[in-house]
């Protein structure tokens, strides 16, 4: 007979020693937040509701709005109009797909042109096609009117947009954690997905004379394939500084965050990668 004592001093009932906790890391952004995103688990969490400008992350809602329009078909043509070059030149030359008047375009190309490139163009091209009224003004206002209207139903109560593109009249703004509800939601669809995990894309447009042009574009976000990483969209802007929604897999654990107004890219892409690397670590 083996007495509890013996069994102690052999160490065959010693408990098995506790996981080492993981320090949650610092960021330089003033705002940033991170979910899991299969059961939306806060894991990270920095002023997450502080209303801050969002610049080119915002054209993750015009593909969201795009994207849930009924029976859309992502082979339509659109020709690109001289607004879309007028208003190219009253904003100053913002970000570009370098889109050309009179050329056909299809709405998949245009959401291409958007996302990687981070077009301005291709963002007012996309919200002329689908808001409505006779004029372009009409429906690209409706068409931000449909953007608001689903930051509702997505509950994203610190969130306003005023443009299609972020280039801000004033009143476009959210949160880290209201962008990562929209990343949520946008990411369950498999044609947004395929868009911004995309690191180079060519687009074989028609031309207004009836010939072909190849335009390729590169996605902005340089942490594309590091450590898992899906996308999702970058942003920059003076007053907005750098901003970034992201989402990650690796080995069936899945995160996805924002962090807004970070300092500088380098300090962007760094805090990002701290927020994956805890993430991973935390879910596991």
């Amino acid at each position: 007979m083996v007495t509890t004592g013996a069994v102690l001093a052999t160490g065959a009932l010693t408990a098995a020693p506790a996981q080492a906790a993981v320090a949650t890391p610092t960021i330089t952004a003033p705002g940033g937040f991170m979910m899991n995103s299969t059961n939306g688990a806060t894991l990270f969490s920095k002023a997450p509701d502080t209303r801050r400008l969002t610049a080119s992350t915002t054209k993750v809602m015009t593909a969201a709005v795009v994207l849930s329009q009924a029976n859309v078909n992502l082979d339509t043509k659109v020709t690109i109009k001289q607004d879309v070059s007028n208003y190219m030149v009253k904003k100053g030359y913002p970000s570009s797909a370098k889109l050309i008047v009179g050329d056909k375009v299809t709405v998949r190309q245009l959401l291409y042109g958007m996302m990687l490139p981070s077009g301005c163009d291709a963002a007012m091209a996309l919200a002329d096609k689908f808001g409505t009224g006779s004029t372009v003004a009409a429906r690209t206002k409706s068409f931000i009117a449909k953007m608001n209207a689903k930051a509702t139903s997505l509950a994203m109560r610190n969130t306003h947009f005023d443009s299609f593109d972020g280039l801000s009249n004033g009143n476009n703004y959210s949160t880290p954690k209201d962008l990562t509800l929209l990343a949520r939601s946008a990411m369950k669809s498999g044609a947004f997905q395929a868009v911004v995990r995309t690191k180079s894309y060519t687009a074989k447009t028609i031309t207004k004379t009836g010939g072909t042009r190849n335009t390729t574009w590169t996605n902005t976000n340089t942490l594309l394939g590091w450590n898992g990483t899906l996308g999702i969209k970058t942003g920059s802007g003076t007053e907005a500084k750098y901003c970034l929604i992201f989402a990650a897999t690796k080995n069936g654990e899945s995160v996805m965050g924002a962090v807004l107004t970070a300092s500088s890219a380098a300090n962007r892409t760094a805090d990002v990668q701290k927020l994956i690397n805890y993430g991973y670590a935390k879910i596991s």
